[in-house]
């Protein structure tokens, strides 16, 4: 094995060749539906066991990283700060991956005895042997020993030596009714089955340790956006997961790229032929719909007040930028300046303080204007529009927010002639020209871009039942 690593470039200089041959004749689209599963198998397993070699690598990397001598430490020796930092520079992988990759290295490692040098079990030795083996990769040891690591504190050697058993029984498709296959997510509910049989003092201490480690933060903006970062208690998560299902109708929502949405096609009628509305992925929308949820409670009096007033979100720009439509707008609290239809959008559905100043920048006037739609509006709008107007948008009335078809800046009032209903995503990119809006007599009609109508046509805009009601009946 001293030449492993010339073994192994030599696989890949074979593997590499293949590869290219593949994609220069792109061999895989012309391939039958079994030939191409068998390649994605084949590929599949080949990755299982490089990353077998990868993480019994980062185990040891880790390992020699903590030697007492710092002169002795590989990490330091190749100039890195820790085992992560050599091991993300050797592998071009994410900080991420590499940390997954630790994990599972001290999981499977067979460290060495100290006082007499002995090669020691390692802490999963019936999954370390199918790691070995090519039937479990990264993500499925890493979704097994997650759960189990737990417990560890609490379940005693002989049970966790059941455990690991089992699950590489698990691994091996044997068992009752063990699945031929598993992937990794059917390891994890296995390991999660047996992390909760292993933790004897039920689920108290165990939510005693997820209260003391929850956390959200927020991150510093950087190119226009904030990281968030933390962990929530499953009933957070469930609800919030509850709150982006009502608002994203997950009924049409069954891919991780487009989400479900209308289909149009042509008719007798001359409606249009559409390609889906939907275009924002899944994490997208989940962002939207939090959002919406963070703006509608802002917005809802319910929350206490923030230095007087209900926690209002500032935002400030020159009157010279929004008249040109050129420059930028600030939000109190972030340090980078957003664009300016982030602050026609705030302003559409918000008050608005005309604060003038003179040369010196004292402050000589202030001027508000309240343009938000009252109670009474608010529900004769939801009846006409049913919704969010856009086609294959499906958000409720009361997660959407008015929009001011005739900007109020430019003399647009706040009437039931002048306000159409759009989701936060919709209102906030309306500016963009994809969709557009008009009033047409007190009914507002939409144009779509040229994928979704080629003919440009205006086309009366409302999911609501009483008005879809009257339209059909209005054909027959």
């Amino acid at each position: 094995m001293e030449d492993l690593a010339t073994a192994l470039d030599a696989v890949d200089a074979a593997l590499g060749d293949l590869v290219a041959r593949a994609f220069a004749g792109d061999v895989l689209r012309w391939l039958s539906d079994e030939d191409l599963l068998a390649v994605i198998t084949a590929a599949a397993r080949g990755g299982r066991h490089a990353e077998a070699l990868l993480i019994e690598g980062a185990g040891q990397i880790e390992d020699r990283s903590t030697l007492p001598s710092k002169e002795a430490q590989i990490a330091g020796r190749y100039g890195c700060r820790n085992a992560s930092e050599l091991l993300q520079r050797a592998t071009r992988l994410s900080s991420r991956t590499v940390g997954n990759l630790l994990t599972a290295g001290r999981a499977v490692l067979r460290r060495v005895a100290p006082s007499s040098g002995e090669l020691l079990p390692a802490e999963y030795p019936a999954v370390r042997a199918e790691l070995a083996a090519g039937r479990v990769g990264l993500d499925g040891l890493t979704a097994v020993v997650g759960p189990l690591q737990s417990v560890a504190m609490v379940a005693g050697a002989a049970a966790h030596l059941a455990a690991d058993e089992e699950l590489a029984a698990c691994m091996r498709g044997e068992g009752a009714d063990a699945d031929p296959s598993p992937c990794a997510d059917d390891l994890r509910s296995m390991a999660t089955v047996w992390a909760t049989y292993l933790d004897q003092d039920g689920a108290e201490p165990r939510e005693t340790r997820a209260l003391r480690k929850r956390s959200l933060t927020l991150g510093i903006c950087r190119d226009n956006l904030v990281p968030v970062r933390g962990n929530v208690l499953p009933e957070v998560g469930a609800q919030l997961q509850l709150i982006f299902d009502s608002i994203l109708n997950p009924k049409n929502d069954d891919s991780d790229t487009v989400p479900g949405g209308p289909w149009f096609t042509e008719s007798t009628d001359d409606e249009p032929r559409i390609a889906q509305a939907e275009t924002r992925t899944r994490a997208q929308r989940q962002h939207d719909a939090f959002a919406t949820v963070l703006f509608k409670i802002a917005g809802s009096g319910a929350l206490p007040s923030l230095g007087g007033a209900a926690p209002t979100l500032v935002v400030s720009v020159r009157a010279g930028d929004m008249t040109s439509g050129r420059g930028y707008a600030h939000i109190d609290g972030i340090t980078e300046p957003v664009s300016l239809s982030f602050a026609r959008h705030i302003g559409c559905s918000g008050s608005i303080q005309r604060v003038t100043s003179d040369e010196r920048g004292r402050i000589i006037g202030i001027e508000t204007s309240d343009r938000v739609f009252n109670g009474s509006q608010r529900k004769a709008i939801g009846l006409r529009d049913g919704g969010c107007v856009i086609p294959g948008c499906h958000v409720p009335v009361s997660w959407c927010e008015i929009h001011h078809v005739a900007e109020h800046a430019k003399g647009g009032p706040t009437h039931t002639d002048n306000g159409v209903l759009l989701c936060w995503y919709h209102h906030r990119t309306i500016d963009d020209g994809l969709w557009r809006v008009r009033m047409n007599r007190g009914i507002p009609e939409i144009r779509g871009p040229n994928w979704w109508d080629a003919t440009g046509r205006w086309r009366p805009a409302s999911t609501a039942p009483t008005r879809m009601r009257d339209r059909v009946s209005r054909r027959t």
